[in-house]
């Protein structure tokens, strides 16, 4: 397991207190090119169906954010489709997975 910086370990809190909130079994945060924050939990209604991560890469990109400089997924796989809505904004961004405690996988 790595350190995390101050910046990625909020955003892996905001992802925690998105996951609670919803009672979800995931939660995401993103942090945008100007140092917002932006968390999500997954969406599944009838007519919509998003993952923690791609709710929270919505939720920057229609508060105006055009890049990405870090995502937490926090209780998500590596494999998450979110990764590529993370990516399309910004192929450099750092990404991050842990486990639903907070610890780095």
């Amino acid at each position: 397991m790595s350190e995390l910086d101050a910046e990625d370990a909020k955003l892996v809190t905001l992802a925690r207190g998105a996951m609670a909130r919803a009672e979800a079994g995931s939660g995401a945060a993103v942090r945008d090119a100007d140092g917002r924050t932006y968390a999500g939990a997954p969406v599944a209604l009838n007519s919509l169906e998003l993952t923690a991560l791609q709710a929270a890469v919505a939720a920057a990109v229609s508060s105006g954010a055009t890049g990405l400089e870090a995502a937490v997924l926090v209780g998500g796989a590596a494999e998450d489709v979110g990764i590529a809505a993370v990516r399309e904004l910004s192929e450099g961004a750092a990404v991050i997975v842990t486990d639903r405690a907070g610890n780095v996988l």
